[in-house]
């Protein structure tokens, strides 16, 4: 079965801080990947490339067959162009760790927006979609309410389906707990485990939520100082770690 999603030999630097050095990795079309590992890793930037908010610096990334920042013509790999990045970024869904809602619209508005704008659907068509998905996060009777009368979880619940409305073949999770209070997590990942348990999308989750990893994951990907240091099945990667990088990782966290 091809990969949904291929990165090869891919490195990306911020001036002289280099973030990920020659990253292999592969997601198989409805595959659960978590991302785990350290602060600064370069796990958030991984996902922000497949989303095209970061470029690579060097090697190529492929999306469901296809070249994503480069384009093939004739025998030469150029880089992209907007048509193509616009099309491919219809692909991918993203939630962040800080919502991003827009503040001025309604909660039904924040999830037609993009179906309406990008997807091109009537008013009609992209609001049924977005009452489903709602109703699928459990907002159903929020619609008509604006983001800052909702807490923290119902704001990232809203982000979720506002994702989720396009379609999307592969998701990607950044950290969505980490600016939530403890209280409101479990909400939030429970509609994750839903999402996962459909099992049709490719999911990609960076988290530093363990236990969470542990279960919903198909396979667990260990990063430390831009590069991948080990992967597996989530039992092997919890229960047997190999290296010492992810040895004391594990014992860090356990120990907080």
């Amino acid at each position: 079965m091809k990969p949904i999603v291929k990165y090869s030999e891919v490195s990306k630097s911020f001036g002289d801080l280099e973030v990920l050095k020659h990253i292999d990795l592969e997601i198989a079309p409805g595959e659960k990947l978590a991302m785990i590992g350290p602060s600064g890793s370069g796990k958030t930037t991984l996902g922000r490339m497949l989303m095209t908010l970061e470029e690579p610096t060097s090697g190529t990334i492929e999306l469901d067959g296809e070249m994503l920042w480069h384009m093939q013509i004739r025998d030469q790999l150029i880089r992209a162009n907007e048509k193509h990045l616009h099309r491919m970024r219809g692909k991918v869904g993203m939630v962040f760790q800080h919502f991003n809602l827009f503040p001025h619209m309604n909660v039904l508005r924040n999830v037609t927006e993009a179906p309406r704008k990008v997807l091109g659907l009537s008013k009609e068509e992209a609001e049924d979609r977005a009452v489903t998905m709602l109703g699928k996060v459990g907002l159903q009777d929020k619609l008509h309410v604006y983001p800052a009368q909702l807490s923290g979880g119902q704001k990232q619940r809203v982000a979720i389906a506002r994702a989720l409305v396009m379609r999307p073949m592969v998701m990607v999770f950044d950290e969505v707990t980490s600016a939530l209070d403890p209280e409101l997590v479990g909400e939030v990942l429970e509609v994750i485990r839903e999402i996962a348990e459909e099992g049709d999308m490719a999911m990609m989750l960076i988290t530093h939520e363990m236990d969470f990893a542990k279960e919903i994951a198909d396979r667990v990907v260990f990063g430390a100082e831009g590069r991948i240091v080990e992967q597996g099945p989530p039992e092997a990667i919890f229960e047997n770690p190999q290296s010492d990088r992810l040895q004391s990782f594990l014992k860090r966290f356990r120990s907080s």
